[in-house]
């Protein structure tokens, strides 16, 4: 938009998403990183795509019951 030669350009606030700074960035774009997390983001290496993340697991851990012993605690259903 342009008024008498002045161009009028729209920002919004939004926080870094790495530094968690507050900046302007033009309303309507894509951006989630400040300018000097943005370059700074560039010299990282790429990661690898398509391989979920997963806690590690001892599948060798036996989980045993410990329901077993409470038979008074919780009854047949009915008895209100």
């Amino acid at each position: 938009m342009k008024i008498e030669g002045i161009e009028i350009v729209r920002v919004e606030l939004k926080y870094c998403e790495r530094c968690g700074g507050l900046w302007l960035r033009v309303w309507g774009t894509e951006d989630i990183y400040c300018p000097e997390c943005a370059e700074e983001i560039l010299d990282l290496p790429i990661g690898r795509k398509g391989r979920k993340p997963r806690l590690p697991v001892n599948d060798s851990v036996d989980i045993e019951s410990q329901f077993e012993d409470w038979p008074e605690i919780y009854g047949k259903g009915g008895n209100a």
